[in-house]
């Protein structure tokens, strides 16, 4: 089976599901209004609700809900076959994930901006809002735990990424400063000129890579979590508008480029799918269902894009009408992530034995670098049909998936700062409603 042939019918569906079923949707089920009046402008504070275009919240949101899993899930999925994967991507992220991360998001606008904790008190009972506050409490300290630790294991894989990424932070601000500052009117000059400094700053880090010693606790991944812990500290305490964002902004911009990249390269190098389509029981396997849709969560619905949605995206969010752009159409590019990321993992390898060497059991292909170098080979081989040396393309699959999750990270911490600033109220400690005690 033709790997570019799945990927453009796949594109194709895409295109047709935001056209016409995501206007439907708009339309027929939710009755979005340009006249409503959202949070971002009711409660602007210049801090956490700040009015946003859609160009730019559909950067901070994309970044945000696509972190490592919509290509860790897939590329674990796969060992049942690449079928049921691209099936469950396509019919979930289209009918499930756009219509539920589209639903939180004005569901949390027409309740003044409030988490789905807080929707779920007025629909349902007080008692209830306490409840999902305690699980998105402890849920976003998993995944907030889990991303550093994703992000430091990937720096040391990875050196060359680490420049790049780091170097991410002061082009961020520079940028926001420009846009809400200097009032600077030429956002596609900007956008232009800080995606390219970070495209060089990629090929500098393959020349320079760094390597962090063991400064904390003699390990080399707990100093990478220290220091991402005081990044984080700082960027949820911040205004919004100085770094996250516009560090999801151009990182928005940076993926997508990487993500149309993949699918040229994937066109031009009209690989064929080397995996089979079904395997009804590999070995060691737990069964295809339900574990198919519990594996592929991200990139087919995921209840963590309810969090962002009604934390941070619905605080920007200046017209309910950009509803549909931003979570609808942040969900299908997601979905879209996920598809290429399947056919890495499928069509990435150069024969079906090579293939059937690394998916030979579950145990083989368990281990969250084993995945993960399956996609950077993957992948990294549709853009060397581009012409791009292996070096610099390994290095840019592997920014992407840094700042993938470094994104997610900076959002999961600020939403966690609302959420315990929401428990503080309801037992009445006022401290722990402040940005800097909460965070």
């Amino acid at each position: 089976m033709s790997a570019a042939l799945i990927g453009g019918v796949s594109l194709l569906c895409f295109f047709l599901a935001y056209r016409f079923y995501g206007k439907f949707i708009e339309r027929r089920i939710f009755s979005t209004s340009h006249d409503a009046k959202t949070p971002s402008v009711e409660l602007e504070d210049g801090i956490d609700y700040v009015p946003t275009r859609a160009s730019i919240l559909f950067g901070h949101h994309f970044s945000s809900i696509a972190g490592a899993a919509p290509i860790v899930g897939p590329a674990i999925a796969v060992i049942w076959g690449w079928l049921p994967a691209v099936v469950w991507i396509l019919v979930g992220s289209i009918f499930i994930g756009g219509v539920h991360d589209m639903g939180s998001l004005i569901v949390s606008a027409r309740h003044k901006g409030k988490s789905i904790a807080e929707v779920a008190k007025s629909v349902i009972s007080p008692r209830t809002r306490i409840l999902f506050m305690l699980i998105i409490f402890f849920a976003l300290l998993v995944v907030m735990a889990v991303f550093a630790l994703v992000i430091a294991l990937l720096f040391i894989s990875f050196p060359a990424a680490v420049l790049p990424i780091l170097m991410q932070t002061p082009v961020a601000i520079a940028l926001g400063y420009l846009i809400y500052r200097k009032r600077q009117a030429h956002l596609f000059t900007l956008t232009l000129a800080m995606v390219c400094l970070l495209y060089f700053f990629m090929w500098l880090g393959t020349i320079v890579p760094i390597k962090v010693p063991p400064i904390f606790f003699s390990s080399e991944i707990l100093t990478w979590v220290v220091i991402l812990m005081a990044y984080v500290y700082t960027a949820s305490t911040l205004p919004v508008w100085v770094l996250l964002q516009p560090r999801d902004y151009i990182n928005s911009y940076l993926l997508l480029l990487t993500l149309g990249s993949l699918y040229l390269g994937l066109f031009v190098a009209h690989p064929t799918i080397t995996a089979p389509a079904i395997v009804a029981s590999p070995p060691g396997a737990p069964p295809i269902l339900p574990f198919l849709f519990i594996t592929i969560a991200c990139g087919a619905i995921s209840g963590f894009h309810a969090l962002v949605s009604s934390g941070t995206t619905v605080k920007q969010m200046s017209l309910e009408t950009d509803s549909r752009p931003i979570a609808y159409g942040g969900m299908l590019a997601e979905g879209a992530l996920a598809i290429v990321a399947a056919l890495a993992c499928t069509a990435g390898f150069a024969s079906r034995a090579s293939w059937g060497q690394h998916y030979a059991s579950w145990s083989a292909a368990s281990g969250f670098m084993i995945k993960i170098t399956a996609f950077v080979n993957g992948a990294g081989g549709f853009l060397e049909s581009l012409g791009i040396p292996a070096s610099i393309a390994t290095t840019i699959v592997s920014v992407t998936i840094i700042a993938f999750a470094a994104t997610s990270l900076d959002t999961a911490t600020r939403l966690q700062r609302y959420i315990i600033a929401e428990l503080a109220s309801s037992v009445r400690v006022p401290a722990l409603q402040r940005r800097h005690p909460a965070t």
